[in-house]
């Protein structure tokens, strides 16, 4: 503290000091995502660098391009060295093409070739959210050989918890877990009680695919590897897990009928919000415009019978609740392999059984009420509706993500608002034929 500085001043740099050297990196991101660029960039100076790359890489997206053109490129570029592998090819991409220049000027050799190697592999895939940081053992060690050469790779690498054994080709022999290389005798070769069986995926399986394998075989990692059989890389657990929260995201966005965004909610500003909504709606303007053209066709009836318009209301928004539930589980299914396309005959059945359970069930609620309303025949006329759009509803919900899954579209987007305004057209002619029928007109 200086002579003139207030013990207050002092108190609080002591606390944002202790905050900095204690508080987890993901906490300080969070912190500076809140402060202003200028602001960030000078507390983002004060974290020492292997600390500071790790705080970098917690930081949103937008932000992360934001202090790049703030940092000097001397500093940025030594921050940038201290990154992960795919942490760093991440932020590459992320760049503009003058700052990638630039940062690749800066760079040393090895780490330039790393990140023009891992920012090749298309968005979504593998090689995109794998990393080159994995530890590397030879056949031919002893367990106490194995963790020596631990003790020396381990700073540089993001994950000693499991080795994979490679011959001089960099093929793939088998892995050895941390645990049993510290429980074996120091004697003992490691391909005695290496595991051989390993699941492995390629550069291209997607990474939805990846997370799944992970989740479903409790994995710590899996390695990526070439056609040849050559070792690239591992995609780790948390990796993973971060994909399929952006594939989550991602999905919850198109049931929405969002266009796909990479900003967090807070940070997309308002061109982008626009942007990514806008098409949808237009596009599903055209769609309710069968809607009114069924209305208008139907003018004469409607004035004859006014109180069909009571429950035009019911009658359409029942189908697209209906439709919704349906599209919704299905799409969730379809994501998560619970069921294929070889399953939708047997699907079909089944969803037809309970959509008219589910028609019958509401018909029986909403007969009475056309009777006081309307009386017999405007109530028989609700009640066949009722029955007659809800399967309809449901069926269009449950066909929709296997006919999208079938044309190679993500069946995502055949949920809320598209199968809500396929619903309500076909519930508005459903609805007024039968009309037709029973009123005899």
């Amino acid at each position: 503290m200086t002579e003139n500085e207030p013990p207050e001043i002092a108190a609080m740099a002591a606390d944002i000091s202790d905050f900095f050297q204690s508080a987890h990196p993901f906490d300080l991101a969070v912190w500076l995502n809140q402060l202003p660029v200028a602001q960030a960039s000078g507390h983002l100076a004060d974290i020492p660098l292997p600390r500071r790359a790790k705080v970098f890489a917690h930081l949103a997206r937008d932000r992360q391009v934001d202090l790049a053109q703030a940092l000097t490129p001397n500093d940025f570029a030594e921050m940038v060295a201290q990154m992960d592998a795919d942490d760093r090819a991440d932020l590459f991409n992320l760049l503009p093409r003058a700052a990638q220049h630039q940062l690749i000027h800066d760079l040393k050799q090895e780490d330039c070739e790393n990140i023009r190697s891992l920012s090749a592999y298309p968005e979504g895939s593998a090689g995109a959210i794998m990393t080159t940081d994995y530890a590397v053992l030879e056949a031919g060690m002893t367990a106490a050989q194995a963790i020596d050469a631990l003790r020396c790779m381990g700073p540089g690498r993001e994950t000693i918890y499991r080795s994979y054994v490679l011959d001089g080709d960099r093929r793939l022999i088998g892995s050895v877990r941390l645990h049993e290389l510290i429980l074996a005798d120091e004697a003992t070769p490691i391909s005695n009680f290496m595991d051989k069986a390993l699941k492995t995926v390629t550069p291209t399986t997607d990474r939805e695919d990846v997370a799944k394998m992970i989740a479903q075989y409790d994995l710590f990692a899996v390695p990526v590897i070439e056609a040849d059989g050559r070792v690239v890389g591992i995609v780790t657990h948390d990796d993973a897990t971060d994909a399929m929260q952006a594939e989550m995201t991602e999905d919850f966005q198109k049931i929405s009928t969002v266009l796909p965004f990479t900003q967090s909610l807070r940070q997309a500003g308002i061109r982008v919000l626009y942007s990514k909504r806008i098409v949808w709606l237009a596009l599903l303007i055209f769609g309710n415009l069968f809607s009114g053209a069924g209305i208008a066709y139907f003018e004469d009836m409607i004035l004859a019978y006014v109180s069909l318009v009571f429950f035009l209301p019911l009658l359409i928004d029942s189908s697209g609740n209906a439709g919704s539930q349906s599209a919704t589980l299905m799409v969730r299914a379809l994501a998560t392999g619970d069921v294929e396309l070889k399953d939708w005959r047997d699907l079909i059945l089944r969803e037809l059984i309970v959509a008219a359970a589910l028609g019958a069930t509401m018909a029986l609620v909403v007969f009475p009420v056309g009777a006081l309303r309307g009386g017999p025949e405007i109530a028989l006329t609700v009640g066949l509706t009722m029955f007659v759009v809800v399967i309809i509803g449901s069926l269009v919900g449950m066909s929709l993500p296997f006919l999208l899954s079938r044309l190679r579209l993500d069946p995502a987007t055949a949920s809320g608002p598209l199968v809500t305004t396929i619903s309500d057209g076909m519930g508005v002619l459903i609805y007024f034929s039968i009309a037709s029928v029973v009123l005899g007109l």
